[in-house]
């Protein structure tokens, strides 16, 4: 099971080729993660506040495969791929229809306000095991 936002492409989103400028990919597949987290039951904005706990991403892979352009109905699938004690791994496509656009792996580390590693809390980690058992 993938969990799936949908966006549409807007004249901003664009450079001047017409084409969705490369930043905006990220910019794209980090509101599905945020999303993503937002279907586990995780607000983020609570999870700092009540443990001063954040999730931040420690490494993107990424490979771009097709230009998506103005006024393209895009859709962002996210899947975790692996979790740790203080780590989780997701997968995530950008499409166009079945076209796949844009691939990214994204790691996220929980850290502190500090920036040192913690664990992940458990309740993000039932989420995620939740997530994974209804795929």
């Amino acid at each position: 099971m993938r969990h799936r936002f949908e966006l549409r492409v807007y004249y901003e989103d664009t450079d001047m080729a017409g084409v969705v400028y490369h930043a905006n990919y990220f910019r794209f597949t980090e509101r599905a993660r945020t999303e993503f987290i937002r279907e586990l039951g995780i607000d983020q904005a609570e999870l700092k506040q009540d443990t001063e706990l954040v999730l931040v991403v420690r490494k993107l892979v990424s490979e771009f495969l097709v230009p998506a352009r103005f006024n393209d109905m895009l859709h962002v699938q996210t899947h975790p791929l692996a979790f740790t004690g203080s780590r989780v791994e997701l997968a995530q496509d950008i499409l166009r229809d079945r076209a796949l656009l844009f691939t990214s792996c994204a790691t996220l580390a929980c850290m502190n306000e500090a920036g040192k590693p913690r664990r992940i809390p458990e309740a993000i980690r039932s989420g995620l095991n939740g997530f994974c058992r209804r795929a």
